[in-house]
């Protein structure tokens, strides 16, 4: 068996309301009445470590929810509403100890130093759990809430906005070294002047001065993670991304995708920088295919219409659903971030049935190794690109 064959395989799950599936709110357990509370998240975070997963994804989007991902769709018979992910990620860090909190926030109608604020806090509060998922809006109802903008500027014009948008979200969090905070009482020195540097960073989108108002976070860089789920999306992933989710809807979409990710590293000059790329899957797990079957058939009679999205939907076992993602990493996928189609159900199915498969199989972790979400995932802690090089 290939080396390759047997390396740990890295598990996310990304979670949404009472689950992706439209009708996920009306299944038993799903507790609708609780989705705008406290605990509602912070057990869901809860079961999802148990698990030992890597980390979860919060979503978010500057508009309500809408099965057509154009405009609003004025439906009063779904889930509506959600709290902010970032805020949500702080409220659940200090109730947790391992698993990552990466919240999702759109590049498109926010300030990236105010994004940089929020996630470097995140990491501090969490000490080093915290991620980032980068997402572009596109609906003109949301781009109205703001008036500041046209509301129907291209994609590739906001994907390149989102490229500068990493960076600017980047470079503050290297404002500060290291060990720029002295704290130290007898002398009155709370910090070193000199380890203070401003960003500068100036492009057609943004002008940021700096530095950040905040420490350098505990990662030093908190990983940022973006969807591409068609090529246009691949540069962004290659210029400023850690983590790529990829919707393959094969072994041979897959392969391609990371075929095209690495393509695109190399013309971005990043080629030597570490980038996963993770496939996505909205997963309805039974005990046999037939009852998840009959589950998802359920599910989309309540709906009144079968669900469908940008991801492979998979209805099937545990033990099936590890066959396929085996089968996907062979393409050159290091993890996977599922979506569980109703979290009541199949967020335990994943932690308690998937991941215990996996660990039989030996290619799932049985203990978290690392302290850091930059730990969990591999990556090294990178360098502060202002600091001055040691004499």
């Amino acid at each position: 068996m290939r080396a390759s064959e047997t390396a740990p395989v890295h598990l996310a799950v990304a979670l949404e309301g009472a689950g992706w599936h439209p009708a996920a709110w009306r299944e038993p357990g799903a507790r609708p009445a609780e989705l705008t509370t406290a605990r509602y998240w912070a057990d869901t975070v809860a079961e999802a470590e148990s698990g030992l997963l890597d980390f979860v994804t919060f979503e978010d989007a500057l508009g309500l929810q809408s099965t057509d991902p154009a405009e609003a769709d004025g439906r009063t018979d779904l889930v509506r509403g959600r709290l902010d992910a970032v805020l949500v990620a702080a409220r659940v860090a200090p109730l947790t100890r391992h698993i990552g909190l990466v919240p999702s926030v759109s590049t498109t109608h926010t300030e990236p130093f105010h994004v940089s604020k929020a996630v470097a806090t995140l990491d501090h509060v969490s000490r080093g759990r915290a991620g980032l998922r980068v997402q572009i809006s596109e609906r003109p109802d949301e781009a109205r809430h703001f008036g500041r903008r046209d509301p129907l500027e291209p994609a590739g014009a906001l994907l390149a906005e989102a490229g500068d948008h990493v960076e600017v979200v980047r470079r503050p969090w290297d404002s500060w070294e290291d060990d720029a905070e002295i704290r130290d009482v007898a002398t009155g020195r709370f910090v070193e002047r000199d380890k203070l540097h401003p960003v500068d960073f100036a492009g057609p989108h943004f002008r940021v001065r700096g530095p950040s108002i905040t420490p350098r976070p505990p990662q030093g860089q908190p990983p940022v993670s973006a969807l591409a789920p068609d090529p246009a999306g691949y540069p962004l992933l290659a210029r400023g991304a850690d983590v790529g989710y990829v919707t393959p809807r094969d072994a041979g979409q897959a392969r391609a995708a990371v075929a095209g990710i690495r393509a695109a590293q190399e013309e971005a000059g990043t080629a030597g920088r570490p980038l996963h790329v993770f496939g996505e899957l909205t997963v309805f797990l039974d005990s046999g295919p037939a009852a998840a079957t009959r589950r998802l058939q359920r599910l989309d009679s309540a709906h009144g219409s079968a669900y469908s999205g940008d991801a492979l939907l998979f209805a099937g076992t545990p033990g099936q659903l590890a066959d396929l993602l085996l089968d996907w990493r062979r393409a050159g996928l290091s993890g996977f971030r599922l979506r569980p189609g109703v979290l009541a159900h199949d967020l335990p199915a994943i932690t308690r049935g998937l991941v215990p498969e996996l660990q039989r199989r030996g290619v799932f972790r049985r203990s978290y190794e690392a302290s850091s979400l930059r730990g969990l995932l591999g990556l090294p802690r990178p360098a502060n690109r202002y600091a001055r090089p040691a004499a």
